[in-house]
């Protein structure tokens, strides 16, 4: 079983900077998708990135390009999601998540994701 266990929320001015961490426990390289997406309450879910297992970016949602960057360290098997000027509509909870298929595959379901790690703009 595959788990993933994000970090780093918080709370954060709007304009700010902060980036979630995503362990993922086994090889990154079992996985062809590791994404990012997040939920607000009574919202549907939203992609926001979806990366390949080699670090390549298959997948970035309009509302956060140029502020938003997914990484991979695949030694430490850790996926990040970098954000920057963070604005209040951003906040909520985000979660990591892992897919044997190629992200495109996924259509925002996939077979392992984290518990997930909210955070605040204010």
């Amino acid at each position: 079983h595959v788990q993933m266990v994000e970090s780093g929320g918080g709370s954060v001015e709007a304009g700010g900077s902060l980036t979630l961490s995503c362990a993922v426990s086994g090889s990154i390289d079992n996985h062809a998708c590791m994404a990012w997406f997040r939920q607000a309450p009574g919202k549907e879910r939203e992609s926001v990135a979806g990366m390949h297992n080699g670090g390549r970016v298959m997948y970035l949602a309009d509302f956060v390009k140029g502020r938003f960057t997914p990484s991979l360290d695949s030694d430490k098997n850790i996926m990040y999601l970098r954000m920057s000027s963070l604005k209040p509509e951003d906040a909520g909870m985000y979660y990591c998540a892992a897919d044997p298929r190629r992200c495109e595959e996924c259509a925002n379901d996939y077979e392992y994701c984290g518990q997930g790690k909210q955070f605040t703009v204010s």
